[in-house]
């Protein structure tokens, strides 16, 4: 048998409840001509009758008030699940899951949290740091933040951060006799601490621009970490040269803990985004989050 329109079962309904085709009609914005039509149509289906019509009433059948009798509960279930799902997307609750990496989760992402869970406390934020470029998609997740160079395409990318430099930066105890660094090309003279991107496993290739020409060096090392505040930390201690975000290591040049080599080489580049799939209806605490990451 051919599957049954669920409209149509909706207009069997209406008619079986109000006993009146014209009152069904009223309700359902549709003639009565067309209603009489798509219930013959169903009853052919089936092949059963399931009205009984008059002409002063409709009475349901046998089968007409089986039907009605198991239909009309689920259909029920129904209307009142799909309120419930618009009353979780006006009310500010549920879950919202975001994968970043830990530079943007520290910097832009828990500052705005701060902010935003003490005013909406049935909000709850599931935060993955993660250095690989995630499919958001496939992991189920909401939404991710990333610089703007790395969304892929086809996602709605929002601007939540400033424009960021890169630093390439030495400790004083590391740089003492060593050759000085007057062009990226001298990094290859130096011991220089890698940092390895997970998505594609490949070492990250330190990325220079000035007067309209670029340049990508590949450093060498004794070190390759996958985490920025590692790199920091071994270039604290004296183990090379690192190439880090400048705000990682401001804080430590204004100290005179590093020092701040290449600057003219570092111009700024678009900052974080936060990116999803889709301008699809979302749940009002994912907008509410959204808002107070573009706020910052």
């Amino acid at each position: 048998m051919t599957r049954t329109n669920y409209n149509d079962l909706l207009a069997f309904l209406a008619v079986a409840r109000e006993r009146n085709f014209t009152r069904a009609a009223a309700q359902l914005g549709v003639s009565q001509s067309a209603l009489s039509h798509t219930l013959r149509a169903l009853e052919a289906r089936l092949g059963l009758r399931l009205l009984t019509r008059t002409t002063r009433s409709v009475m349901p059948t046998e089968a007409g008030e089986r039907l009605f009798r198991q239909l009309s509960p689920n259909y029920a279930d129904i209307d009142a699940s799909i309120a419930a799902l618009g009353d979780l997307r006006d009310r500010a609750a549920g879950t919202v899951r975001i994968t970043a990496n830990e530079h943007s989760a520290s910097t832009i992402l828990w500052p705005a949290l701060r902010t935003l869970l003490p005013r909406y406390p049935d909000i709850h934020v599931e935060v993955v740091t993660d250095s690989a470029l995630t499919d958001i998609v496939a992991e189920r997740f909401d939404a991710g933040i990333r610089l703007g160079e790395q969304v892929a395409k086809g996602m709605i990318a929002v601007p939540i951060g400033p424009p960021m430099r890169m630093a390439v930066v030495g400790a004083p105890s590391y740089l003492g006799e060593r050759p000085a660094v007057r062009t990226p090309r001298d990094l290859t003279s130096h011991d220089c601490i890698n940092l390895r991107f997970l998505t594609l496993g490949n070492l990250y290739a330190w990325e220079f621009e000035r007067d309209g020409h670029a340049l990508n060096v590949r450093v060498e090392g004794r070190l390759t970490f996958n985490n920025p505040r590692q790199v920091r930390e071994a270039a604290l201690d004296g183990f090379g040269l690192a190439c880090l975000p400048e705000d990682v290591v401001r804080a430590d040049i204004k100290a005179r803990r590093l020092r701040c080599l290449l600057s003219d080489w570092c111009p700024p580049f678009p900052g974080y985004h936060l990116y999803y799939p889709s301008r699809r209806q979302h749940p009002r605490a994912f907008a509410l989050l959204v808002e107070a990451l573009r706020r910052r």
